[in-house]
């Protein structure tokens, strides 16, 4: 028996494939799916079930893709919020078995109401669970959100509570895989690790350390989460059943020549550090540092955009385009890796961002200059625990349509948590028509190591 974990990085997506006697299973499997046929293949086994833990929102599932790959049946969870179309239904008590390993299946709503959880167990040794896949319901050191019913809150977040009792029944000697790690918008403040236990959890999650249903429900409802624009694609291709990727995901190499032709509308983004934004980048580019691609681009994009990429080289434009596939944006048209001196030195126009220091932040806090503001783009719930005293605050994602609230003739300094999430928000601000912005870099960081957060 043996089970294998797929992490997609950014959107810190976890998927399983699992097996043993020639046979196999994958959970959760992301949209580039071949990786799975390729590790079973190389087990000796064949893909013969695909299980979903739930409707996912923020990745198109790769299940009825593999499913058309294997030829392997795939199962879905009751209660979806319409036809899984792809999917057979399972339901509590099912049980699926690959010689001596066993898929027990738990409902587990209260993330959707569709939401499972699958207990393993080895048959030839004791009948305790040795492990279970929790979804979005258990995390390693957090559980799941519970903000996708507004009209239910209370309902749901008691679903989870009722959830997660279930899957501490199965003993604590059972091992966790999670469909999420640290840094999905899943869930705020995950392990940065990927293995844990349900006894571990349940002595360690402070979400876990809750006896009382009621209790759990007051914070639950408490919570503030984002949900960008994309979530709601997201859910309408995982009940169709999203379309397969590209074999070949490294976008074209496009000449200066070929990158000024493009079509119109086409939305630049600039996919390098923030560093070589801030120093140059073409004007009226997005920036969407590969990493966080997964995190922001949904809130700035439309799948029918056309894309242009602005990367150092072929292998970071690949690692973008993937990203970018992997929540539905297509439309990747090329990318551009342009030496920004020659840029310049072809008489091609360039733009770059003022960057200010703590030092420098202090000044212009101690005697502001004229029509200026502090800009803070960081999350609710860090502005709630770290404020800064006199700061707009807008967050990152909602700033392509909360700037019609700001004045593109004030004088702004946006600020994060260390300035990445600044840089991003500047190049929304230019492309709005915004000239006077800069960003501080540091940010929150540095005011915490230098002990003056509230000023």
């Amino acid at each position: 028996m043996f089970i294998q974990t797929f992490k997609s990085e950014g959107l810190s997506h976890l998927s399983y494939l699992i097996g043993n006697n020639g046979q196999a299973a994958v959970i959760d499997p992301r949209r580039d799916c071949e990786i799975y046929a390729e590790a079973a293949a190389a087990k000796g086994c064949r893909i013969t079930h695909i299980f979903e833990t739930h409707r996912n929102e923020d990745l198109i599932s790769g299940a009825p893709i593999l499913a058309q790959l294997t030829g392997a049946a795939v199962f879905h969870g009751p209660n979806a919020a319409g036809t899984v179309r792809y999917a057979k239904t399972t339901r509590e008590h099912d049980e699926f078995s690959f010689g001596n390993l066993q898929l027990r299946v738990l409902e587990t709503p209260g993330h959707t109401d569709d939401s499972l959880s699958f207990a393993l167990y080895d048959t030839d040794f004791g009948d305790d669970a040795v492990a279970v896949f929790t979804g979005d319901a258990l995390f390693v050191g957090d559980v799941g959100r519970t903000d996708f019913y507004p009209e239910r809150p209370e309902e749901v977040a008691g679903l989870l509570f009722d959830s997660l009792q279930k899957l501490t029944s199965l003993g604590d000697q059972a091992l966790i895989y999670p469909a999420h790690g640290a840094g999905s918008v899943c869930g705020d403040n995950m392990a940065d690790r990927e293995f844990s236990s349900i006894g571990y959890e349940r002595r360690n999650n402070p979400m876990m350390q809750i006896r009382s249903r009621e209790e759990f429900i007051s914070l639950k409802v408490q919570e503030h989460h984002y949900q960008p624009p994309y979530f709601r694609e997201m859910e309408r291709l995982n009940m169709e059943g999203g379309r397969a990727t590209s074999s070949v995901l490294t976008p074209a190499a496009l000449s200066p020549a070929a990158f000024k032709d493009l079509p119109d509308q086409t939305v630049i983004i600039d996919v390098r550090g923030i560093s070589s934004f801030l120093g140059a980048h073409i004007p009226g580019s997005l920036a969407l540092p590969t990493p966080m691609i997964p995190a922001f681009a949904g809130w700035f994009l439309s799948p029918e955009d056309n894309l242009a990429l602005v990367a150092v080289n072929a292998s970071e434009a690949e690692v973008a385009a993937r990203h970018l596939a992997r929540i539905g944006f297509d439309n990747v048209l090329g990318y551009l890796a342009p030496d920004m001196p020659q840029w310049a030195a072809m008489a091609e126009p360039f733009r770059s961002v003022q960057v200010i220091d703590l030092e420098d932040f202090k000044k212009r806090r101690a005697s502001p200059p004229e029509n200026w503001s502090l800009l803070d783009v960081r999350g609710k719930g860090e502005v709630d625990e770290n404020p800064v005293d006199r700061a707009i605050h807008h967050y990152t994602g909602n700033l392509m349509e909360e700037a019609r609230e700001l004045d593109p003739g004030r004088h702004y300094t946006v600020m994060c948590g260390s300035g990445a999430r600044a840089a991003i928000a500047a190049s929304v601000l230019m492309r709005r028509g915004f000239r006077n912005v800069d960003v501080f870099l540091g940010s929150v960081g540095a005011l915490m190591t230098e002990k003056t957060l509230v000023v």
